[in-house]
């Protein structure tokens, strides 16, 4: 008579490995799109950092700065807290063109 041990163990490691699966997947799936969407962020604060920058009448040495720091960072890619330092910057180059616009 042939020995079922050989069965549970593969039967339990199958068990194992389904469940870190189902709790893996959903993680990273979710993990990839909050980082889409941190990005697509900064993208969109940048775009509005340059509409600002073209708009505005005179220069600011310190916007162009903080503009070029967050379009840096966007082309170096990165995670979610590079997403938020660029999103940072360029909200901040944008608030100070339209400071030097509306003065």
């Amino acid at each position: 008579m042939l020995s079922s041990w050989p069965v549970w163990l593969i039967g339990s490691i199958l068990v194992v490995v389904a469940g870190f699966a189902a709790a893996f997947v959903p993680r990273r799936r979710a993990h990839a799109r909050d980082r889409q969407v941190a990005w697509s962020g900064a993208r969109a604060a940048i775009d509005v950092a340059t509409v600002s920058r073209d708009a505005a009448r005179t220069r600011v040495a310190e916007a162009e700065e903080l503009l070029a720091r967050a379009e840096a960072i966007a082309a170096g890619r990165g995670g979610r807290a590079a997403a938020r330092a660029a999103t940072g910057y360029a909200r901040e180059a944008d608030r100070l063109w339209r400071a030097t616009a509306g003065a």
